[in-house]
């Protein structure tokens, strides 16, 4: 199973279309927020989103919980749940639905961590790179899962993996 996570494009519609090129065999494409599109836009029949602190059409929903092959998803913005201060709003929220991974958006920062069995993951900004990564001028991240194990690849905008950005973890 392979999902694709973006988060943060702020009104890049073109990085959007690239991506689904970049990665066609996708099972699912996930964004995490702050589009600054309608909730309409022909971009959505491709990507489940939610709605962040920067898109204004209330039809993106808030959250949303999908299973994807054996794979719980549970993806938020993040802004509602604190993501900036802890982590700990939002593993209560995958915990509720049931998730095995939390994506969420909102920092502009890239991190994946395993925590109490949930795999959390930010893609960071595509488009408004901030932190320790913000050189290498945005990413969104893939998550190849297996029945033992979740293999995190960060890619940048043309594509390529990120050097030394991927990460395994036991399921």
């Amino acid at each position: 199973m392979k999902l694709v996570a973006v988060s943060d494009t702020h009104g890049d519609h073109k990085i959007l279309e690239t991506i689904l090129t970049q990665q066609p065999d996708a099972d699912a494409y996930l964004y995490a927020g702050d589009s600054e599109f309608a909730a309409a836009d022909p971009i959505f029949t491709h990507y489940q989103a939610v709605r962040g602190n920067m898109d204004f059409d209330s039809a993106f929903p808030l959250t949303r919980t999908l299973t994807v092959g054996d794979v719980t998803v549970f993806l938020a913005h993040g802004h509602r749940l604190m993501v900036g201060f802890s982590l700990s709003m939002l593993l209560e929220a995958a915990q509720k639905a049931g998730a095995q991974v939390a994506i969420f958006g909102h920092t502009h920062a890239l991190g994946v961590e395993m925590h109490q069995g949930i795999l959390t993951l930010n893609p960071g900004s595509i488009s408004q790179p901030r932190g320790e990564f913000a050189p290498l001028g945005g990413t969104y991240a893939v998550i190849e899962s297996t029945a033992a194990r979740f293999r995190v690849t960060y890619y940048l905008r043309n594509g390529r993996p990120a050097p030394g950005l991927a990460r395994t973890f036991t399921r």
